[in-house]
């Protein structure tokens, strides 16, 4: 037998940047202690709305399953003595499990090592109704909930007041006791459209229910709902709504009853640059803006209500009064900043410290100045431009925009230093210096703003590695993994040769006063290439591979992924495996030898075809690697290697390489020398062989 089971948690308005989140995490704390349970289901579904988390499963199991477990006892040697007579052990057993003293031979087993008292016991499942009170309040103690309240007298806790609990399961309603709220069928529907409490007839009939009240529980349906509202708002208004997904899902939560309306503002605002008003729009009114035809913001901005009102003019004037003072605040803050200079505010930033042992951000900008002028020819840059970019790159933080929507840092910078009349590199650069700034952005177009977004990263993370205070695995303030993945991704996306030792010398050289000195250029290296292993795990490529690179203790990122691509292709080559496997032998064998090995090998001791074969394919393909390798055409390199399979395999089948004659043994040895020097121009082969 089955039944659907429903329950509701009514509260009063839930955060709605956390909706979404609480509303995934209760439906699965529900699914999994029924899945703990055993008890079979057909379907589940979530509902969220800002004055409710719901869920309701299809067709759950009415009763649990009968299980079946043995209960061991003592070994046989134990439980009876040499005579046959049972021992104490063996009668607390008997007594234990209500079995007969004269029957225990009866039970009697082998648990894979001895034979054992034992006996077989079934356990009848009870009613699935007896553990939903359990199941609910384990799911809602789950939820991801940073800072729990309480109310009034209660001592129950949750992220908001709870108003009524609904909680249904084969037709009957469950008063459980639910965070001080005794459960039941009486569910309220939208605060001004609904005329009171609504009973719920059945979780079949939950969704319908509250829709006859004006609410719509479902957040994928609502979401879905609005955006098409706010799109065909925009476009009957002439323009195309630009909908970001945050803000989508956030107005989501925001709404149980969405309805879009379209507003407007004046003409004048539109002299502010266009993301500073989309920011006030969208972070303070939660509006979505609306664009033309080529892009350009238009004075037009679309809301949500959460009302069906019969004077929706009057709502839209409410919308439109309310961001009327936001645009002028941001109108007013770009007139004041444009009073001063980039250049003159830099003073300003004295008085900012970015890290209490890593001075100020004036400080900063000093020393992504000097680093990024020792940056610029590798990159392609003017030193002097990279050199200007750096000293404004941080001045836009003190302006009076960026104080007031420090999403816009950078943004603004790039306005400024275009009003300033600095040259247009270094104003692209003031944006530019945080690209990419999460896992799939654009990277810096210029070369200056290149120069200065890895002049930036490098220093942040010499200085933090400098004062000894690296990431940990749950730690990591300064987001140093992000900065270092992006570091990576310029170097290589850009083609950007750039061996890193010594930049890293020249970043930690910039510093005054750090704790850590020592080897700190080796330390920060290595954490830079770990964070490729990552991103090669991402692309589906094998962690040997990673290691087979990493093993020749290169410091130049570019080289590094050049050879991660080619060996990535060699493995999957059918010669891989069997050559991997070589290099791994003649590596266990090379690390036996005791003396010194002849610097050449000698083709007068050669007593087989098998050495004069491999000698003769060995030049061979060295003759074409070696250029190869110089040209960084590693893929072409293994390639060419990969012809060695056979005469490697030959060799290895008729040679015995510690022949009893030291010079032979040698002169062997150094031909399979010879062998790994070659694969060892690119990566360490043999580690393949782990996989």
């Amino acid at each position: 037998m089955s039944a659907d089971f429903l329950v509701e948690i009514g509260t009063e308005e839930l955060p709605p940047k956390a909706l979404k989140t609480l509303s995934e995490a209760f439906k699965s704390g529900i699914v999994s202690a029924f899945q703990k349970e055993e008890l079979g289901f057909q379907g589940v579904s979530s509902f969220a709305t800002p004055r409710r988390l719901a869920v309701v499963v299809e067709q759950l199991d009415e009763q649990l399953p009968t299980k079946e477990f043995l209960q061991w006892g003592p070994p046989v040697k134990v439980a009876f003595s040499d005579d046959g007579s049972v021992t104490k052990a063996g009668l607390a057993f008997a007594e234990k499990n209500g079995i007969a003293v004269e029957d225990l031979r009866d039970y009697i087993a082998n648990d894979g090592t001895q034979d054992k008292l034992c006996k077989r016991i079934v356990s009848e499942g009870g009613f699935t109704q007896g553990l939903l009170d359990r199941v609910v309040i384990d799911a809602l103690e789950a939820l991801p909930i940073p800072k729990r309240m309480h109310w009034g007298a209660k001592r129950d806790e949750f992220v908001r007041p709870v108003h009524w609990v609904v909680l249904l399961f084969a037709d009957k309603t469950w008063n459980y006791p639910v965070l001080g709220v005794t459960a039941g069928n009486v569910s309220m529907g939208h605060r001004f459209h609904s005329t009171g409490p609504i009973t719920i007839q059945s979780p079949s009939s939950y969704a319908d229910d509250l829709r006859k009240a004006h609410v719509i529980a479902d957040f994928e349906e609502r979401k879905a709902l609005i955006r098409q509202g706010v799109t065909e708002a925009a476009e009957s208004a002439g323009g195309h709504a630009v909908i970001d997904e945050h803000l989508l899902d956030e107005v989501t939560a925001l709404n149980e009853w969405p309805v879009p309306l379209v507003g407007s503002f004046e003409q004048r605002f539109l002299e502010v640059p266009p993301e500073a008003l989309i920011s006030s729009m969208k972070e303070h009114q939660k509006y979505f803006h609306v664009v033309d035809a080529q892009g350009q913001l238009m004075p037009l901005f679309v809301t949500v209500s959460n009302i069906a009102s019969r004077e929706p003019e009057r709502v839209i004037a409410g919308n439109e009064k309310v961001i009327r003072p936001r645009l002028a605040d941001a109108a007013f803050f770009y007139d004041t900043d444009k009073q001063h200079s980039l250049a003159s505010r830099r003073e300003q930033l004295k008085s900012i410290v970015f890290q209490e042992k890593l001075g100020t951000l004036y400080d900063k900008t000093e020393r992504i100045a000097d680093l990024g002028a020792y940056l610029a020819p590798a990159v392609g840059a003017d030193p002097e431009r990279v050199r200007r970019a750096a000293e404004l790159c941080k001045s836009d933080l003190v302006s009076e925009m960026v104080m007031e929507f420090d999403d816009l840092q950078g943004i603004m910078g790039r306005y400024y230093a275009q009003h300033d009349g600095e040259p247009a590199d270094v104003a692209e650069a003031m944006i530019e210096q945080y690209f990419p700034a999460f896992a799939g952005d654009r990277l810096p177009e210029t070369a200056t703003g290149t120069a200065i977004a890895l002049a930036d990263r490098l220093d942040t993370l010499v200085g933090i590695f400098g004062i000894g205070q690296p990431p940990t695995g749950s730690r990591d303030p300064f987001a140093l993994r992000r900065a270092s993945l992006g570091i990576l991704r310029i170097l290589v996306e850009k083609a950007i040769d750039l061996p890193l030792l010594e930049t890293l010398r020249v970043a930690a050289g910039r510093h005054t006063g750090l704790s850590v000195t020592e080897g700190l250029d080796k330390q920060v290296l290595t954490y830079l290439l770990e964070r490729f292993r990552a991103w090669y795990e991402e692309d589906g490529i094998d962690s040997e591979v990673f290691l087979a690179v990493q093993a020749k203790a290169l410091d130049n990122p570019l080289d590094f992924h050049l050879r991660v691509q080619a060996v990535h292709r060699f493995s999957r080559m059918p010669e891989a495996s069997a050559l991997a496997a070589a290099n791994k032998r003649v590596s266990n064998i090379l690390a036996k030898a005791e003396g010194a090995l002849p610097p050449a090998v000698d083709q007068s001791l050669f007593d087989s075809e098998g050495e004069k074969a491999l000698l003769a394919s060995l030049e061979s393909v060295a003759a074409k690697v070696t250029p190869l390798v110089q040209r960084r055409k590693y893929s072409e390199a293994m390639q060419s290697m990969a012809a060695l399979k056979s005469p490697v395999d030959d060799f290895f089948d008729q040679v015995m390489v510690m022949a009893d004659d030291s010079r032979i043994r040698n002169n062997r040895l150094a031909l399979l020398r010879q062998l790994r020097d070659l694969f060892l121009q690119i990566a360490d082969i043999s580690l393949l062989a782990a996989k």
